[in-house]
């Protein structure tokens, strides 16, 4: 039987963006199908950091740094722009300074120790008050998650001819077959189902099985700050943030930390509170942020996370207008064991969902994997 695409993508966040890339490299007649008129999930509610220095050394790191060299890759060839930002995590308390020196010690990630003099040159945002130091990573990228989306798609139909089909909701599949809620019809030689957050359109049996659970994050974005930015300001973390990446677990006092803010702060476990803070040239500030899971979601988001992610984000940066522009909610799926959930359903389709609230700094190594096992 013809066929009109090689690979169809199901689902047009940052995950299937990545599928379509690289099987168009592979000389493949690809399309992307997306239920709404561009990517509106996860893909676009978050920080817009590609942050290598999370993920745990070894496989995961490698991928995560092969990620980072495609959107370079897409930023050289001018698809969108990507700034070489680089992140300080910083120590307000004496037991993040001993993770970060333990980190560090490691030799795993290219970071190293810097003063709260060296803190503060690189970055106008901290606030110096009981500071003790931090530490620098070079290898994290910043993008804009309100257009990467869209700009990745554009230069994919440019350069590649990815064809993309947007208000189209995939409802059906039959063999080769992809079906739309408005009765289209294709015939594609593979399917790869990237649905983001949506378990229930397609196969929702197999998603019921597969251990993935839902994640609600709250975030915050501020008014344009009126001090005029240097390029490639850091991204910056605090020492809540030790306790959320998986990279830090091999550290021996993160456990003692992860007890101490239980002990002193239960409020920001029960939400998973972290915080952390990324300056665009706008001026504008990305905060957050928080992480509810399953059953804990809800369509209402909490004042009182809000609350406490400014409390703690005063703790460790300053900013000249609190002023809060714009407040919303992203939902992803995780799995508790895999970077990404796969399972080939047939030999035509299979899953691939599930980046954890990583796929902006997944995404590309991931697809890459998963074609060259093809």
């Amino acid at each position: 039987m013809e066929t009109d695409y090689d690979v169809a993508i199901i689902g047009g966040g940052i995950v299937g963006l990545a599928q379509a890339w690289m099987a168009a490299r592979r000389g493949y007649k690809v399309a992307v199908f997306e239920k709404t008129s561009i990517a509106q999930g996860a893909t676009v509610r978050n920080f817009g950091m590609i942050w290598p220095i999370g993920q745990p050394a070894g496989e995961l790191y490698e991928v995560a740094k092969r990620s980072r060299e495609f959107w370079l890759e897409l930023a050289d060839a001018g698809a969108l722009d990507v700034e070489t930002c680089g992140s300080i995590h910083l120590a307000h308390k004496e037991d993040e300074m001993q993770v970060l020196q333990e980190f560090v010690d490691q030799q795993t990630h290219p970071a190293t120790l810097i003063s709260p003099a060296e803190i503060c040159q690189r970055s106008g945002l901290v606030n110096p008050e009981g500071l003790l130091g931090g530490m620098v990573s070079d290898t994290e990228l910043r993008v804009d998650p309100r257009t990467a989306a869209e700009r990745i798609h554009r230069w994919l139909a440019r350069e590649f001819s990815v064809q993309f089909h947007f208000e189209t909701l995939i409802t059906a599949i039959n063999g080769n077959e992809i079906l739309s809620s408005d009765r289209q019809r294709w015939n594609v030689g593979r399917i790869i189902i990237c649905s983001g957050s949506d378990l229930h359109t397609l196969y929702p049996e197999h998603f019921a099985k597969s251990s993935l659970v839902l994640c609600k994050l709250q975030m915050l974005r501020s008014v344009a700050q009126a001090k005029p930015l240097p390029e490639n300001i850091p991204h910056i973390a605090s020492g809540l943030t030790l306790r959320h990446y998986t990279s830090f677990n091999a550290c021996p006092s993160i456990d003692l930390l992860k007890q101490r803010i239980k002990t002193e702060s239960p409020e920001l476990d029960q939400f998973g509170i972290h915080v952390m803070a990324s300056q665009f040239q706008s001026g504008e500030v990305i905060l957050g942020d928080s992480h509810e899971y399953g059953k804990d979601i809800s369509p209402f988001d909490k004042i009182e996370i809000d609350e406490l992610m400014i409390r703690e984000l005063k703790q460790v940066i300053r900013l000249n207008d609190w002023t809060v522009k714009e407040k919303w909610h992203g939902i992803y799926a995780k799995h508790p064991d895999l970077p990404v959930y796969e399972e080939q359903i047939n030999p035509t389709v299979s899953l691939f969902v599930g980046t954890g609230g990583a796929g902006m700094t997944m995404s590309f190594g991931l697809a890459e994997k998963y074609w060259k096992k093809r």
